[in-house]
């Protein structure tokens, strides 16, 4: 699993981390080295996994999973979409490009900030050469666009975009110092920083909401920009790992019914106590409640609460629903929110029910090399609404009865329109 492997799962060492950022606990000082992980992948999951990207190319049906609210059992089209060029797969990335902003000049200084993770991948202060050139770069076209970006800035946040702006250009000169005293260690780390400084400087850019949701969903619960929950997860049977709290970001630029139900039923407290109910090392699901119901029962209904398909597509201004897009006929198109990183985050419904989600929901799993990014049969298919952004690569560790003890919202709550929680009955 390659996002799972990208750095050492290790608790004697761990990696920097900026203070206040979601943790897991390990109960012994054992470090688990990535080759460990790697040679745990089971040949079922392996046998799978070529089965899925076969499907992809002969358009044969591949998989048989749980016969409701189930995330995959696709019928898999005709027509592969195999788009070329190298995928995004971290998930910052990819909702910083998620953000329904057009502004060419803070793009380039995002690229090259990016960049410095391919960089790390030399072996050795060698990379330190290479990480210079995208300090560099980025520096530059701070410099030559900060006044494109400023211009780019909703009027009411433009203060706040300034500072921003001001503390990356001091981080980026100490980036810069860090790489000539040849501290590899310490890249990764403000890097990271950098990048939130660039993340909150296009969030800045968004000016209200971009699109009007369709009058039969517009009285549901939306959530009208992003929010942020914790998820602490308990973790049962495991000597190497007591909990672990998963930090997630909502996207509801691109997804506010689905994200917005979500943040809802996290508000009703619904998922807390509830067991992770499938972890097949594609996987991790939860959501279904007790009794006989598959979804979330409406006090003020009696009812399921069910919420329709909801898929963004990259250059589209507003979101396609109740039909996947094979049904749509548009096989070469490009989600705005992929299946393409590890712990992408994705609401869960049956098979041939395009409206049947409620509130089942799953994290995909996936060896990537295997099923390739902007390849990936589910894409279309099955609504994203999030990703997890730290502590993802735990979620290989979970298993069916581990417990979520809490979810609870970080912030954006605010953006949370027509809240059915707050509604009494």
């Amino acid at each position: 699993m390659a996002a799972a492997l990208a750095s050492p799962r290790c608790c004697c060492r761990p990696s920097p981390r900026p203070a206040g950022s979601p943790r897991c606990r390990r109960p012994v000082a054992r470090c688990a080295l990535p080759s460990e992980k790697r040679n745990s992948f089971s040949w079922k999951e392996c046998a799978i996994s070529v089965a899925l990207s076969a499907g992809l190319i002969t358009g044969t049906p591949t998989l048989a999973w749980s016969a409701h609210a189930s995330p995959l059992k696709p019928v898999i089209p005709d027509v592969s979409v195999l788009i070329s060029g190298p995928p995004i797969k971290d998930p910052g990335a990819l909702l910083r490009y998620a953000l329904p902003i057009d502004n060419k000049a803070v793009r380039e200084v995002q690229k090259p900030l990016e960049d410095i993770t391919d960089s790390l991948k030399i072996a050795g202060v060698r990379a330190l050469d290479s990480v210079e050139r995208n300090v560099r770069q980025a520096s530059r076209a701070l410099s030559n666009g900060r006044s494109l970006i400023l211009s780019g800035l909703a009027e009411s946040k433009r203060a706040n975009g300034e500072e921003l702006l001001d503390k990356l250009a001091v981080g980026l000169d100490e980036l810069q110092r860090i790489v000539e005293d040849r501290n590899r260690d310490a890249v990764a780390p403000k890097q990271k920083e950098l990048l939130q400084y660039v993340g909150t400087v296009e969030e800045d850019m968004v000016d209200g909401f971009p699109f009007e949701v369709p009058e039969e969903y517009s009285s549901m619960p939306l959530l009208k920009g992003r929010a942020t929950v914790d998820m602490k997860v308990k973790i049962k049977d495991n000597p190497n790992l007591e909990d672990c709290v998963f930090r997630i970001v909502l996207d509801g630029y691109n997804a506010p019914v689905t994200a917005g139900n979500f943040l809802d039923l996290v508000e009703r407290k619904f998922y807390d106590g509830m067991e992770i109910q499938r972890a097949d090392g594609f996987v991790v699901q939860t959501g279904d409640p007790e009794g006989p119901a598959e979804g979330f029962i409406d006090p003020s209904t009696g009812k399921v609460r069910t919420v329709p398909l909801e898929i963004m597509v990259d250059g589209d201004k507003a979101p396609v629903y109740s039909e996947t897009l094979e049904e749509l006929g548009r096989y070469k198109a490009q989600t705005k929110l992929p299946f393409n990183a590890f712990g992408t985050m994705a609401m869960a419904r049956e098979e041939f029910d395009d409206n049947s989600g409620s509130s089942q929901v799953f994290w995909l799993l996936k060896e990537s090399e295997l099923t390739p990014s902007n390849a990936n049969i589910l894409d279309g298919r099955y609504a994203v609404f999030g990703y997890v952004t730290e502590n993802e690569d735990y979620l290989a560790d979970l298993k069916v009865g581990d417990v979520i003890e809490s979810i609870q919202v970080v912030s954006g709550l605010d953006n949370l329109a027509n809240p059915s929680y707050k509604i009494v009955g």
